[in-house]
């Protein structure tokens, strides 16, 4: 998009940083738990690793400003995160062990339920040309 500023530059870099250690402690966390206590909870270590999945797209999405691949990435994030965390706490049977997204990211601080909200914002903001970002004065 001609006159939109990079995902990955300024206060994105930030962004970018968040998602990248994100993505590698989702990454890590599904790893380590798939390869040794699958049996205790497939399902749960498997939307993990999903999680981290995502999260790696969008760090490379955004640090590469593939904005159409960050607003999939994004967007898949968010409806995750409100899905897995609302259903983890409705029937708490299904998830016998944490995801990254269990209760809206609780085990995170809840920053898996503001993040990507940052990124749709912060797209948002990217997306527009430094003439539509000013308010027209009258």
């Amino acid at each position: 998009m001609p006159g939109h500023r990079s995902t990955g530059a300024g206060p994105g870099r930030a962004l970018v940083a968040v998602y990248g250690v994100f993505a590698l402690a989702a990454c890590a966390r599904a790893g380590y738990q798939i390869a040794t206590r699958w049996h205790e909870a497939p399902l749960a270590y498997l939307l993990s690793a999903v999680a981290g999945l995502v999260y790696v797209l969008a760090t490379f999405a955004l640090a590469t400003d593939r904005r159409r691949t960050a607003w999939v990435a994004v967007g898949v994030e968010l409806v995750g995160v409100l899905t897995v965390g609302t259903l983890s706490l409705l029937d708490a049977g299904d998830f016998p062990d944490e995801t990254v997204w269990s209760a809206f990211g609780q085990g995170y601080g809840y920053v898996p339920l503001v993040l990507p909200f940052l990124g749709v914002a912060w797209l948002w903001r990217t997306g527009r040309t430094a003439h539509e970002q000013v308010a027209p004065s009258r």
